[in-house]
């Protein structure tokens, strides 16, 4: 099976694009044509009513291969705090309203972490990636990343709750890693890489 090589994906988060695409090419895949939802100017998502990240990966694929009619890559990812019973979770991006920023999901988790002990801060990324064509759901890969929740934002980089997930093996937020340091570490770098290898299997010929 060769899938060619024109990948949608299915987001309109420019960081998370940003992020795939410079896995793209740090494995050599230079020659792929990436595409993004902000293209599609008809494009309803779906709801994202799953229980679980997977579910709501595969969901976001399946609806935008069938859209597109191409090679779809669709991620759920989120922020799991152990203080608060895994929440925000899958509302990640919308614990603040269907509309929040990253400044109101992060306002309102800052408030709801202010009583937490050290031990309650406790968190992790996770990511779910799924790579379906029309109808068919090709593969499934997950990454995670550990870290904890300080109450000052530190860093200008990436995006989401960054400036408040502290690494305690690198003495820095997310948001102050330079990119090529958080690919290398990221719940959606692992996730990523996974799903490229995956890829390769079935785009790019065997050597002779």
């Amino acid at each position: 099976m060769n899938l060619g090589k024109r990948l949608m994906v299915a987001s309109t988060n420019a960081g998370k694009v940003r992020e795939i695409c410079h896995e793209l090419m740090t494995a050599g895949l230079t020659d792929w044509q990436v595409e993004s939802l902000d293209r599609l100017l008809n494009y309803k998502p779906p709801d994202e009513d799953q229980p679980s990240f997977t579910g709501n990966a595969i969901i976001k694929a399946m609806a935008a291969a069938r859209h597109t009619g191409q090679l779809c890559l669709a991620d759920d990812s989120g922020l799991c705090v152990d203080g608060l019973g895994g929440r925000p979770g899958i509302h990640s991006a919308r614990y603040a309203g269907n509309h929040a920023s990253d400044a109101d999901n992060n306002a309102r988790l800052m408030a709801e972490i202010a009583p937490l002990t050290d031990d309650g801060r406790i968190a992790f990324y996770r990511c779910v990636i799924a790579l379906a064509l029309p109808n068919v759901l090709l593969a499934v890969f997950s990454g995670e990343l550990a870290g904890r929740l300080i109450s000052t934002p530190r860093g200008t980089g990436g995006f989401g709750y960054d400036p408040y997930f502290f690494l305690p093996d690198y003495g820095c937020t997310a948001a102050e890693l330079p990119l090529e340091v958080k690919a290398k570490i990221s719940h959606r770098g692992q996730a990523i890489r996974r799903a490229i290898k995956w890829l390769e299997r079935y785009t790019v010929p065997a050597a002779a």
